[in-house]
């Protein structure tokens, strides 16, 4: 049996845990110096993709940030967009999913080939796969940045095993295996 696809939660955070500030803006993430082609780049980890799924969060972020003024949708890529709203897509490789990761399982699986699968976010839409034990790996680049509140980076108790650990310029990056679960100790 193959290794393939893994499903693979790859974003960026502030230190203390967050993917995005209470008024859902990255620009703690858009202003630190990186290196396109240090370690654990994007370039590198997108050769590997061949499906992307994302929460309606993530999706409304990019068409506000990304497919503003006649730009086009910037992913080639089948994407899977998990929302109970009413969506109409922007691009034929969009499609727009309810219910849970695991309802959708073979479907994501048939549209990755024989590459992987991007969980771009959210941290919340990460956690469901995982809790559907369809969350193989995180790899998070941290900036060296707080801002108290906001949207979480991964909201479920969970144990991860530290795979890698690289420095790309401002972020500390890291590289994890999704263990399981973790359970509450009574005391």
């Amino acid at each position: 049996m193959s290794a393939r696809p893994k499903f693979r939660y790859y974003t960026a955070s502030t230190l203390d845990g967050y993917l995005a500030d209470l008024d859902d803006s990255l620009d703690w993430l858009l202003t630190q110096p990186i290196d396109e082609n240090g370690p654990m780049n994007y370039t590198e980890f997108i050769a590997d993709i061949g499906a992307m799924v994302m929460g309606w969060t993530t999706y409304r972020w990019l068409l506000d940030n990304e497919v503003s003024d006649g730009k086009p949708w910037p992913y080639d890529m089948p994407c899977f967009v998990f929302t109970h709203r009413d969506v109409v897509p922007v691009a034929e490789s969009i499609s727009v999913v309810a219910g849970s990761p695991a309802d959708h399982r073979d479907l994501l699986i048939a549209a990755a080939g024989d590459k992987d699968v991007w969980i771009v976010g959210g941290g919340d839409l990460a956690a469901q796969f995982a809790e559907a034990g369809m969350l193989d790996e995180i790899v998070v680049s941290f900036a060296p940045v707080t801002v108290g509140a906001g949207r979480p980076l991964f909201p479920r108790r969970f144990d991860l095993e530290l795979i890698d650990t690289a420095r790309n310029r401002a972020f500390v990056c890291a590289r994890y295996a999704v263990v399981g679960p973790r359970s509450r100790i009574s005391s």
